[in-house]
Parts: structure tokens; C-alpha cells; sequence
């Protein structure tokens, strides 16, 4: 499909000039001589690129800039100026034109800003079609459940959306889709056009976890050659999500908490304050109140991010919910695989509801991929359940071989093989791993030779 250029200049021979040299670089254009035809066609042909002047016979370029803005905020404005008009130039930037260019100005100038123009509206639109597929992914439909605590759960969510709460408090058991709620704030809100920023705290050594969260100038330590910004001031007007907060070391618990109150950080090794505003979202799978008591975690800081708190059950409490989850993951991981699995077998169904689930929804998850993977069918019937879950004694006679975990292990990337009709980079997708780490489970296991006892690369 063509790249669409709406050239709106009040000179005719400027207008077929552009018109002629674009259309020559296979664009598709279009011209207006005034602001108000610009405008016309801006809602009517949608281009993704527009050459606009600053001077026009019934308005001028930055107002029709502004109400561009306002129409199709993707769309890439390169705004011509005359010469010396550095200010029109200046405000033009700042109401978000991509580039300008001063007359006169050269043939190639044109095509090198059109062609950036729409490699960048290419890259806008790519972004924003992603965050709509997230805010509909993460909007509450994927938090399934008609259980109590998950309506309540979407409850409080819609609340803090509407709200202007600046910290909520997540806690649950590993497994329960703490995740899935921070990001459903975040997508659901007036911050979502923003950035959101995940980390977990408990992946992170004490320095490190500072210098990921506020970062550094450059020369602040050894090896700080350059500026780096921390996910506090990347995610700037958006969510800061903080996994395992309890894992956070007491001094960066104290600089978090100063961020909290003053809603400003410096850089490590830095002197000046940078302003944010953003929305922390922090979770926990531990008692944040026992970590206060033991003096583990600060209680003024956990004060202040339970402004809002929201507690998931485990999976083993929500009833039937846990029908209405494993019958989701059936569909969505029969179209990933392109099995034929569309329900639960009623002999089963008992099986699920009455099982613990210690790994909550993670753990559900997890087994309904390894069935649909592993098994054919259209029902998830008993056979394909793990001993544990549909109840089967594991014998205690010695003279039964019971297979190994490496056994076990081997068997399971052979199958993935097989249905992988031996592609190794897929079979690697599909196990989670890297290419060269499924190649050296093979060579390990002996699976993978060249026929003559030596190793393959």
C-alpha cells in the first residue's frame, strides 16, 4: 500500500513541484491551497504524511498544526518555513511536527524528511495498533472468573481506573495472575497511551536495582559511560509495576519512598531532581504485615503504596472458575498448536474442581499446554491428566521401573520434535528455551549425532 502525502501550501507551483517529485517516489498525493481544505482532506483521505506551510492565505501553519493534532495524532506534519523563521519552526516542534525544512530548500531535503516521515508513522501505528491489542488483552475480559473474589477483584479495578489513585497494592499467592491485574490497570486507564514498566525486584542486587529503577549519570561509577534513564523517568505518565516488592533492599526501600513523597528522584551520581508522574503498582506473594513486624520491610512505605489494595484467592477457592480457566486455555492453546481440543471431558471436570492447584492459575496453565501439545482428542479426558491431579496412586512396588526426570525430560522434547517435524529453532520456541540450549540438551542426551558418534553444531 502506498504512503499517502498531503502537500498544503498556497503556492501552485510549489504544490505541483512536491506533487510531481513525490509521486515520482512512488507516494500517493494529494494538495490543498488553503488551512481549511488541509483540514478537508486530512479527515477524508487519512494520509500518513503531511507537508504543511506556515504561511497561509486564511489561517496559519500552527493552527492548523494544533487542530492536526487533535484529528489524527499519528499523522507525521514536516512544516515549511521561510528562511530565518527559526521560532515558527521552534513552536512548530513543540505541537509535534516530525521535521522542518526552510525555503528554499533542496529536492533530495523533501524526500529524505518524507521518507523518515513515514518510517516513523509506520513505527506510531505499529505501536499503537500494540497497545490497543493490550488494552483489549488486559481490559477485564481476560480476567476470567464469576467466582466472588474475582468480581470483586474487577470491581476495585474499574474503580482505580476511574480514579486518581497513585499506588495500588497487589497481594496472592505465586500464580494468581497478580500480573494480569497490574497490567489491566494500566491498560484500562487514562495512562495507557504511556509507558508501562515491569520489573521484579527480587531479580535484582540492591546497586543494581537502584540504578534499573532511577539510573545513572555518566561517571557515576566505573562503568556509567554514558546517561542512563531508570524505568521511573522511561515510564514517565504512566505504570511503574513492582513485583516482589518485599524482595527490595532497605535502602532502596527508603529512596522508593522518598520518590513516593516528593514525586521526584535524582539519577545515581546525580545532583539535579527530575519530576514524574506516574502510578506504582506493587505485588507481593508474602504477608507484607509480618515483613513490617520483623522489621524486613518499612512500614511508612508500605503505608504508602496500600493506598489501594487488591488481594487475589488462590485458584483452589474460586469454584467453578476453575472450569471457566482450563476451558480458556483449551481454545487458546488449541489455536496455537492447531489441535482439535474444544472441552472437558464430564468425567474430568470433577477431577479439576476438586485438586488443590498449589501453583494456582500459573499451574493450570501450564498443564492444559502440556495436554494439548502432547495429546489428541477434542476432550481433555482423565488419561490426560498427571497422576497428582486426577487422583492415581503412584505404585510402591520396587520392581517397577518408574521413569527419571531426565527420562522424562528426553521423552518430552522428543515429542515436541516430532510435532515440530524437527525444526529445532521451533521446537525451542515451543519448550521455552534458545536454539543452542535445546542442542545441548540433545547432545546430552545423546539424541543429536551425526551418524558417526560426533557431535553436530
Amino acid at each position: 500500500m502506498k504512503v499517502s502525502v498531503l502537500v498544503v501550501d498556497d503556492e501552485l507551483l510549489i504544490r505541483k513541484s512536491l506533487t510531481r517529485v513525490l509521486r515520482e517516489k512512488g507516494y500517493a498525493v494529494e494538495s490543498a491551497s488553503t488551512g481549511a481544505e488541509g483540514l478537508e482532506k486530512v479527515t477524508a483521505v487519512r494520509p500518513q504524511v503531511m507537508i504543511l506551510d506556515m504561511r497561509l492565505p486564511d489561517t496559519d501553519g500552527l493552527s492548523v498544526l494544533r487542530r492536526v493534532r487533535q484529528v489524527d495524532p499519528l499523522l507525521q506534519v514536516i512544516v515549511i518555513t521561510a528562511f530565518g523563521d527559526v521560532q515558527s519552526a521552534v513552536d512548530a516542534m513543540k505541537l509535534g511536527a516530525c521535521d522542518f525544512l526552510r525555503k528554499p530548500y533542496e529536492k533530495e531535503d523533501i524526500e529524505l524528511a518524507v521518507e523518515a516521515a513515514a518510517r516513523t508513522f509506520r513505527q506510531a501505528n505499529e505501536l499503537d495498533i500494540y497497545r490497543r491489542k493490550a488494552w483489549r488483552h488486559y481490559s477485564g475480559e481476560e480476567i476470567i472468573g464469576n467466582s466472588l473474589p474475582m468480581r470483586e477483584v474487577r470491581d476495585l479495578i474499574e474503580k482505580v481506573v476511574r480514579s486518581q489513585a497513585t499506588s495500588v497494592f497487589i497481594t496472592g499467592e505465586s500464580g494468581t495472575g497478580k500480573e494480569l491485574v497490574a497490567r489491566a490497570i494500566h491498560y484500562r486507564s487514562d495512562r495507557a497511551q504511556a509507558p508501562l514498566m515491569e520489573v521484579n525486584c527480587s531479580s535484582f542486587q540492591e546497586s543494581l536495582l537502584e540504578n534499573e529503577l532511577f539510573g545513572h549519570e555518566k561517571g557515576a561509577f566505573t562503568d556509567a559511560t554514558d546517561i542512563k534513564k531508570g524505568l521511573v523517568e522511561l515510564c514517565d505518565g504512566g505504570t511503574l509495576f513492582l513485583d516482589e516488592v518485599a524482595d527490595m533492599s532497605m535502602a532502596t526501600q527508603a529512596k522508593l519512598l522518598r520518590f513516593i513523597d516528593y514525586r521526584n528522584f535524582k539519577r545515581v551520581g546525580g545532583a539535579e531532581d527530575i519530576a514524574v508522574d506516574i502510578r506504582i503498582v506493587a505485588a507481593t506473594n508474602k504477608d507484607l504485615e509480618n515483613e513490617v513486624r520483623s522489621g524486613r520491610f518499612r512500614s511508612d512505605l508500605y503505608f504508602r503504596l496500600k493506598v489501594v489494595s487488591i488481594h487475589l484467592s488462590p485458584l483452589c477457592e474460586r469454584g467453578d472458575d476453575i472450569l471457566l480457566l482450563a476451558r480458556h486455555f483449551l481454545r487458546e492453546f488449541s489455536r496455537k498448536f492447531q489441535k482439535g481440543f474444544r472441552d472437558i471431558a464430564p468425567e474430568a471436570a470433577p477431577l479439576l474442581l476438586s485438586y488443590r492447584w498449589p501453583g494456582n492459575v500459573r499451574e493450570l496453565r501450564n498443564l492444559i499446554e502440556r495436554v494439548v501439545l502432547l495429546e489428541e482428542g477434542d476432550a481433555l479426558e482423565i488419561e490426560h491428566l498427571p497422576a497428582e491431579v486426577a487422583g492415581r496412586r503412584v505404585a510402591s512396588d520396587h520392581s517397577i521401573a518408574l521413569p527419571t526426570l531426565a527420562q522424562i525430560e528426553q521423552d518430552h522434547i522428543a515429542e515436541v520434535l516430532r510435532l515440530t517435524a524437527g525444526n529445532k529453532s521451533r521446537a525451542a520456541r515451543v519448550l521455552g528455551i534458545s536454539r543452542q540450549g535445546l542442542i545441548e540438551k540433545l547432545r546430552r542426551t545423546r539424541m543429536l549425532d551425526d551418524g558417526g558418534g560426533r557431535q553436530v553444531s
